[in-house]
């Protein structure tokens, strides 16, 4: 009796420990006081003919994956992935690029300038995507900005680890500043753009430029970012059934108590969840260039989006929000088909393009 009372209470103990350090070390600063940040805002209607064409792919995309057995539901996942715009022809030739431990292509559209150029991250929650999945925003970007862009394929989870990500970002970058799509060159100007899991990946890369002392991008956009892993944003639970496309996969995951999740979380990143090297809006946003965040307003992501807006802007960092009506997430990739995906990535190469070259480049 004395054995399991003992028991007993080193499993309160332990359960105790692990709720104080969820509550004060993973799950990071309270932000559920911000302020919402001003934003520009873009109608976009659910009823139209493109509207509801990429939906019905959203649909079919998530009962592939749904039909898959647990086993091959990643890999069924990735080849859904890439087979979703696969239809697309693409005015842009594609360079191959492995080398000095980058991975990825160069997106270069006709009279792309390659002493311009965008590093593009893309998004997939980590462990989908790549280059060629991503191309529809790839080739219009270079095509809209003129721009050489460099389309990073990152290593995936859960083959490798969370920061795996992190690194081949940073890699990457050091590597553009150099790199043209014919060999050592110097550039003119930089841009960096990114989405979903991308987008978390380019603030946090733009934070470390900062901090490295390296020639940051001219202007960085990002879509529909994720921006907190400790998945604290309220949009994430209030618009799980409005998001087609990451409500069926995630909402569930968010039904878990709080201190489980976080500590589901550390043991899958093998990183402190509100670390910002995961969780950029956590961290020193003071410096950084010019940012465009864009959103969906029905989706999870959402506040992910204002949060970090609001945040950066507070401390000093020039960031513009746009949030638009009635898209899924990562509406962007829907282009040339889907009007609002067209006029958003208008509104990304103007955005560049005002903005003026830095003078620390």
């Amino acid at each position: 009796m004395i054995m399991a009372g003992w028991s007993i209470a080193a499993l309160l103990v332990l359960a105790l420990l692990m709720w104080l350090a969820a509550r004060f070390v993973l799950s990071g600063p309270d932000l559920s006081q911000l302020a919402p940040p001003e934003a520009e805002h873009f109608a976009g209607t659910a009823s139209s003919g493109a509207a509801q064409a990429v939906r019905a792919r959203v649909m079919a995309l998530r009962e592939t994956t749904a039909r898959a057995p647990l086993r091959r539901r990643l890999a069924v996942t990735r080849q859904a992935w890439e087979a979703l715009l696969a239809h697309q022809a693409h005015d842009a030739t594609f360079v191959p690029v492995h080398e000095a431990g980058v991975a990825g292509e160069w997106v270069l559209a006709p009279g792309a300038d390659p002493s311009c150029r965008l590093l593009y991250i893309h998004g997939g929650a980590y462990a989908v995507g790549s280059a060629r999945s991503h191309r529809s925003l790839t080739t219009a970007l270079s095509c809209l900005t003129g721009c050489a862009v460099f389309a990073v394929d990152y290593r995936l989870m859960p083959e490798h680890r969370r920061r795996a990500s992190v690194d081949d970002c940073r890699s990457a970058w050091r590597w553009l500043l150099q790199q043209g799509p014919a060999g050592p060159q110097g550039a003119a100007r930089l841009f960096l753009a990114g989405d979903s899991a991308g987008g978390n990946l380019a603030l946090a890369l733009v934070a470390w430029m900062r901090d490295a002392g390296l020639r940051a991008p001219d202007a960085v956009a990002v879509m529909s970012p994720q921006t907190d892993s400790t998945l604290a944003s309220p949009s994430l639970r209030t618009h799980r059934h409005t998001d087609l496309l990451l409500g069926p996969a995630f909402g569930p995951l968010l039904k878990l108590p709080r201190t489980l999740l976080l500590w589901l979380l550390w043991l899958q990143l093998r990183i402190n969840p509100s670390h910002p090297v995961v969780s950029p809006v956590f961290g020193d946003l003071s410096g950084l260039p010019p940012t465009l965040v864009q959103a969906s307003a029905t989706e999870m992501m959402l506040d992910d989006a204002r949060r970090y807006a609001a945040r950066a802007r507070a401390a000093g960092s020039p960031v513009r929000l746009q949030i638009w009506d009635n898209q899924v997430h990562v509406w962007q990739l829907f282009h040339p088909d889907l009007p609002e995906a067209t006029e958003a990535l208008a509104q990304i190469s103007q955005f560049f393009m005002e903005t003026p070259q830095r003078r620390d480049g």
